[in-house]
């Protein structure tokens, strides 16, 4: 018999989408939750608290590959610690890991987070593979959409973003749990590169608001570190295929203007 697939963070955005594509490659799935939930469809829920390091043995017990998808603001690479321990001791032979682009490179703490967590993964003599992806369509619409409460949207002059459909990160990540442990892979971002003031335009017009847009700057280092595009991926990546327009096209049932 198959063991199953461990998913930490499987009923999360990401989560959401990688279970039924587990499913339907045949794998047995077990998630790793905080609330009671009873098996379906050829899911079983293990109730745990990564954090606090509770029912992680018991998720991994008898588990081959761990797909690692629960992250939050801030403890990941707490977080980390806890499933590398318990991943360890129960003979883990996979972990796949979903970081982000440029964690060794932008100085803000969720950066240094998901990088600390690269590193654990990495030593933990674990076989490992972590992919990077760009910021998800969802995370950049909730953020323009936070924007636009204000009377005046700021648009910081010089930011750039890559942002990446989540359906092709979840497709990448299925494909990576299936296959042999990978190390570092290549990035995997969106096909396209937009100014943040794109990205706020495209929303306005998209979703019928009215906003002016203020240019402003973005001091200090992690300033300087989107200026220089380290949050980019441009060469030796991969790119997924759904662009920040056909998201909001489907978002809001329009297609707004395409970009040269």
């Amino acid at each position: 018999m198959t063991s199953p697939i461990l998913v930490t963070g499987g009923t999360g955005a990401l989560g959401r989408l990688v279970v039924p594509l587990l499913r339907d490659a045949g794998r047995p799935v077990r998630v790793l939750t905080r609330g009671t939930r009873e098996p379906r469809d050829g899911v079983e829920f293990v109730t745990g608290d990564l954090l606090k390091d509770e029912g992680v043995d018991r998720a991994v017990e008898g588990v081959e590959t761990v797909l690692h998808l629960a992250g939050g603001r801030k403890g990941d690479d707490d977080v980390a610690r806890n499933l590398v321990r318990a991943a360890k001791a129960a003979g883990v032979r996979h972990l796949v890991y979903i970081s982000v682009i440029a964690a060794d490179a932008v100085p803000l703490g969720y950066f240094r987070q998901k990088y600390a967590a690269e590193q654990t993964v990495a030593e933990s003599g674990v076989p490992w593979t972590t992919l990077r992806a760009a910021q998800f369509h969802g995370f950049m619409l909730t953020a323009v959409r936070g924007m636009a409460k204000l009377p005046v949207m700021p648009a910081p002059r010089g930011v750039r973003w890559q942002p990446v459909d989540a359906r092709d990160v979840a497709e990448r990540l299925v494909e990576l749990a299936l296959g042999a442990p990978a190390g570092m892979v290549r990035d995997l971002a969106g096909p396209k590169v937009y100014e943040l003031a794109e990205l706020q335009r495209d929303y306005l017009r998209a979703s019928g608001k009215r906003r002016p847009l203020l240019p402003v700057g973005m001091p200090g280092k992690a300033g300087r570190a989107y200026k220089a595009g380290d949050n980019l991926s441009l060469d030796g990546a991969d790119f997924g295929r759904r662009t920040w327009e056909d998201f909001l096209a489907e978002e809001f049932g329009a297609r707004p203007a395409q970009h040269a």
